[in-house]
């Protein structure tokens, strides 16, 4: 049903997944410049806010100065060098977070034309879990997920039987 409307796989499991846990009811604060799944999000009827390209690592005022009820983070916190100063500034008591997975075929992804397109993390699920553990937050579910290409060779060959990504929902502690 998805795979026409959204361009991904992971548009069609993250949109599932947010929709299992989060109301259209709920504020969210999408962490990162309004993007193509910030605008799936509207389109399906939730509010969403998003930062205005400051750099997070270094001012985290936006996080505080924002009403919302739900954080969400899409692929953001491996551009991060500090995640845990961002997680420990979030106002909301529940979170969505994906990143992609470390894989041990590939190297970490650096651009070479966009200095901020760069993966300063590349997690294991068990470090994301471990980060929400140490700012307070319990995982209540989680998914992982593989992202083939259509390509042809080893590394596209694992794409396909290797999780990619990993996300999850979490609620703080109280």
């Amino acid at each position: 049903m998805y795979e026409k409307t959204y361009p991904s796989k992971r548009f069609r499991i993250t949109l599932e997944f947010l929709k299992k846990h989060i109301g259209t009811h709920e504020r969210i604060f999408d962490l990162g410049v309004p993007n193509p799944f910030s605008k799936i999000m509207e389109e399906q009827g939730y509010l969403v806010q998003n930062t205005t390209g400051e750099d997070i690592d270094n001012d985290t005022s936006a996080l505080k100065n924002n009403e919302y009820d739900v954080f969400t983070a899409f692929e953001i916190f491996e551009h991060l060098l500090n995640p845990y100063t961002v997680l420990q500034n979030v106002k909301a008591d529940k979170v969505l977070i994906s990143i992609p997975l470390r894989l041990w075929f590939s190297p970490a992804y650096r651009s070479k034309t966009d200095m901020w397109d760069r993966h300063y993390h590349e997690f294991e699920d068990w470090q994301l879990d471990w980060l929400l553990e140490k700012t307070g937050f319990k995982i209540v579910d989680r998914i992982q997920f593989t992202h083939p290409v259509k390509k042809i060779g080893i590394r596209p060959l694992l794409r396909w039987i290797t999780p990619r990504y990993y996300l999850v929902y979490a609620e703080r502690i109280k």
